[in-house]
């Protein structure tokens, strides 16, 4: 990928200015359809369990790719779908500490983190 990950372009001086508002929304919607993908057309589902800005990969056109699927898991329908905690500090979503089937809510929450933290824009 050829910009790298999403963490390395949010923090290059030269690179977050080309960086748009609207290159991040696109990155933002990409993420979430490619979420949307494997936890709801992927048999069974897939749980990334670790999205952040360095697992998210920007190919030479702005477009995301969800990277590091180490510890990632397949959810099955006849379990409990019970879990350790694992993930990178700070954008581990709360929900985790708690017994719960994943869900698009949790997928939602790492997007907000990783909008948050796409808010630093060296023009401001």
């Amino acid at each position: 990928m050829e910009k790298g990950s999403l963490f390395s372009v949010l923090y290059d001086e030269v690179e977050a200015v080309e960086f748009n508002w609207r290159k991040r929304l696109n990155v933002v919607k990409g993420v979430a359809f490619g979420l949307s993908y494997l936890h709801h057309d992927c048999t069974p589902p897939i749980l990334h369990r670790d999205v952040s800005t360095t697992n998210i990969l920007l190919n030479s056109e702005w477009k995301p790719s969800v990277s590091d699927f180490g510890t990632s898991r397949l959810l099955q329908y006849d379990s409990s779908n019970r879990t350790i905690v694992v993930g990178t500090i700070g954008y581990i979503a709360p929900g985790k500490f708690f017994i719960v089937l994943y869900s698009l809510i949790i997928a939602f929450f790492h997007l907000s983190m990783i909008h948050n933290m796409s808010i630093h824009h060296p023009s401001k």
